[in-house]
């Protein structure tokens, strides 16, 4: 296929950390297909660089069990839909970009309608729900993996995969300027700077950020000079704003849409929502307490095909505790404000683990926009 040819791609993004993602090779797909046209469902980044997304993403930004319920009929109604006009507009290639639930299912019509299919990020079958290795070899044509493990796993179950790198890692300097970030944020230097990242979801928010101001409040009696900043994601602001007007006024505390990279480049010590953003955190070298709750039904089913002791993508990756984890009635504010503590009150651990974060990030750098580039048209060309 020629630099010139007209070439389409179809591509679902179901929640911010997907559209992130895909912001990150979208130029290099472009460069090599200057004519290239991209459509499906994706979030602001991916429209900025041209993505037409036919229904808004956070259709999709939906987790857990009990919560997908409440959504089923919509969100399979938009599946079914996405699938009749991509049948119809026959891209040449469809990507899915992580959100398998959603994405395996729409990638197996697609490709027995002759359409190739990859998966962009593994289904984390190594942590849980291993049965989803089958689904995804009938699934998609190629699985594009972030991290260095993930294809010789693949490989072994006749799925072909290549590993691209994590997009975060290049994103990320190796050594964030932190000074620079306090500056952007209004922070003074010599602040002790605490970040609150409650997820990107409603679901998380509703559940995490109450009991993150909580343990704000119990911290900011111990440390009267703590400076707590909350970085808003997109379409977040009502939410967040209700759930803070049920606690009384506090001092320095800092609201500011978005900017969650620089919020992690200034902090001290983060609390974060399990995800992707704890991934992040670690690639700012940032000591974190990591927390998670969801529906006690949604907990007790995904409990059940858990593989791994951890749930934090660093302690998966480290394969120990690097960071303490509290999740579901663990993650109190007291816990959580004692975790903080620990960190605060310990400067040389924090060091030992700003150096395993480092190893960690040297691990999943790799030239990500071109490697997936190739990818892509090798498996056209199959």
């Amino acid at each position: 296929m020629n630099q010139l040819a007209a070439f389409d791609i179809a591509m679902v993004a179901g929640e911010t950390s997907g559209d992130l993602l895909a912001s990150l090779f979208i130029p290099g797909l472009q460069q090599r297909w200057p004519s290239l046209k991209m459509a499906g469902i994706g979030g602001p980044r991916m429209q900025q660089l041209g993505f037409a997304s036919w229904w808004p993403m956070d259709k999709l930004s939906v987790r857990g069990y009990v919560e997908v319920l409440r959504h089923y009929r919509e969100i399979v109604g938009i599946r079914s839909q996405l699938k009749s006009r991509l049948l119809d507009k026959r891209p040449d290639i469809f990507i899915g970009i992580d959100a398998p639930d959603f994405n395996l299912d729409l990638a197996l019509g697609l490709r027995n309608a002759g359409i190739k299919t990859v998966q962009f990020v593994c289904p984390s079958v190594w942590a849980w729900r291993a049965e989803r290795i089958q689904k995804i070899r009938c699934c998609v044509d190629h699985v594009l993996c972030i991290f260095p493990f993930e294809p010789d796993l693949l490989n072994k179950h006749g799925i072909a995969a290549t590993f691209v790198g994590h997009p975060l890692a290049n994103l990320i300097p190796e050594h964030a300027d932190k000074s620079a970030a306090r500056y952007q944020l209004q922070l003074a230097q010599d602040a002790r700077v605490l970040a609150i990242l409650p997820g990107s979801r409603k679901d998380e928010v509703k559940q995490l950020l109450p009991r993150f101001l909580a343990a704000v409040e119990l911290l900011q009696k111990q440390y009267p000079e703590l400076e707590t900043v909350l970085p808003v994601a997109p379409g977040m602001d009502e939410l967040v704003n209700t759930i803070l007007r049920q606690f009384q006024p506090r001092r320095n505390l800092k609201i500011i849409p978005m900017q969650s990279h620089t919020v992690m480049a200034a902090a001290d010590v983060a609390l974060v929502a399990s995800g992707t953003a704890t991934l992040e955190v670690a690639l700012f070298k940032c000591p974190m307490v990591i927390a998670y709750a969801m529906p006690w039904l949604s907990w007790q089913i995904i409990e059940r095909k858990r593989l791994q002791p951890w749930v934090g993508l660093p302690n998966i990756l480290c394969r120990e505790y690097a960071v303490p984890e509290f999740l579901q009635s663990r993650a109190t504010p007291q816990a959580l404000a004692q975790g903080i503590s620990d960190w605060l009150q310990h400067p040389a651990k924090v060091q030992v683990l700003r150096q395993t974060f480092t190893q960690l990030h040297q691990s999943l750098r790799a030239d990500t926009s071109t490697l997936v580039t190739n990818a892509i048209e090798k498996i056209l060309q199959a």
